[in-house]
């Protein structure tokens, strides 16, 4: 199996199933000198973490992180650097039944027309819980651009037809409900609409919204590495994504290019900047300084107890009710998902930069 392995210069591979032995992920590409300690990923894979609510899976895990390699006293060493998180909590036997028939909103079809095989137990390569790698090493992306003072936020937009209120943006919201909503009230309104959910023995989508803030010009080249493209292609990697836009998004088809223009006036220091941001912060597939704002569509949780039909491995139509510990939504989980695989891809793009402009070659290895 390949396509386990993101990104040129600063590069991560995932690797583990949701009923192995343990996950976790090989940083490649991370500058000597970076202070790093496991509190630094845990405090990402926390946000994750399954069991932390009555919206989330039961399913009862630690995800502790245990850096392997790559870091001596507190700081990277330029190696390759190794994370693993065990699996405590699998109960395997949920899931026996699985192997006889195809699950709607699954990838057990298509794992069996691609491979001739499946692991049945949660998903195994496609389950959710191989996000664990991809938010390990977003810890450590995020530490980068934290140094160069690029800062992300990023936040559920709506759960189901529940939507934030602009004028009620509240940063200081995210962290403190079950749905890392920037809106008190909308959180109070998505947990009522998720209750009504459970109850249906159904689950519920939704939309994740991330910014970069303090951005840098000049991100992402114009033709097959734009920055949108990379972004496009690391989001919608992430299993429940199933759309992508950036500053406006589809909403452009219905604009004129009068009013999707962003037009450009003199800021500090005499360098451009934008009145608007239709554009999201991406214009010729390269970033133009101002904030990067993308949004992803998360589809609802696939396993749901409300009866569904499809058909076995032979052929057989069945009917099916899912059975075992899932998330009604899966998208609060998400949301650091999300804002560590747009840390990557920024991490990424800074250090493919780096050699865009000869004169910056020469000073980094100007003899003195």
């Amino acid at each position: 199996m390949s396509g386990s392995t993101y990104g040129r210069f600063f590069q991560i591979t995932t690797w583990g199933e949701s009923h192995g032995k343990a996950l976790g992920v090989v940083v490649d590409g991370c500058p000597a000198g970076l202070p790093l300690c496991e509190e630094d990923i845990q405090l990402f894979l926390d946000r994750r973490k399954p069991g932390q609510n009555r919206f989330s899976t039961p399913r009862k895990e630690s995800d502790s992180a245990q850096i392997l390699s790559g870091v001596f006293e507190g700081k990277t060493t330029g190696c390759p650097i190794s994370i693993l998180v065990r699996n405590e909590a699998q109960r395997s036997a949920d899931y026996s039944e699985l192997a006889s028939y195809y699950r709607p909103g699954h990838a057990d079809f298509t794992f069996d027309a691609k491979y001739g095989f499946r692991d049945p137990r949660g998903g195994g390569r496609s389950s959710g819980r191989e996000t664990i790698g991809r938010v390990a090493a977003g810890a450590i992306a995020s530490k980068i651009l934290n140094r160069l003072g690029i800062r992300l936020t990023c936040y559920t937009r709506s759960i189901g037809p529940v939507q934030i209120n602009p004028d009620a943006f509240d940063a200081a919201q995210i962290l403190q409900n079950p749905f890392y909503m920037p809106d008190a009230q909308a959180a109070q309104q998505a947990a009522q609409y998720l209750e009504e959910c459970k109850k249906n023995g159904d689950s519920s989508g939704g939309t994740i919204e991330c910014i970069a803030e303090n951005m840098i010009a000049g991100l992402g080249d114009p033709v097959f590495e734009k920055l949108s493209a990379n972004l496009a292609k690391a989001v919608c990697s992430i299993g429940a994504v199933k759309s992508f836009e950036i500053g406006d998004g589809s909403a452009v088809s219905t604009m004129l290019g009068s009013e999707n223009n962003d037009a450009f006036a003199v800021g500090k220091n005499g360098v451009p900047v934008k009145k608007t941001n239709h554009s999201g912060g991406v214009l010729g597939g390269i970033s133009d300084g101002s904030n990067l704002l993308l949004r992803a569509g998360i589809k609802p949780t696939p396993s749901v107890r409300r009866t569904q039909h499809t058909v076995t491995r032979d052929g057989k139509p069945i009917e099916v009710s899912i059975k075992g510990r899932h998330d009604p939504v899966i998208v609060p989980r998400a949301v650091v998902v999300v804002e560590s695989m747009v840390a990557i891809t920024l991490a990424d793009a800074l250090f493919a930069n780096m050699s865009a402009k000869m004169d910056a070659v020469e000073q980094f290895y100007r003899r003195s």
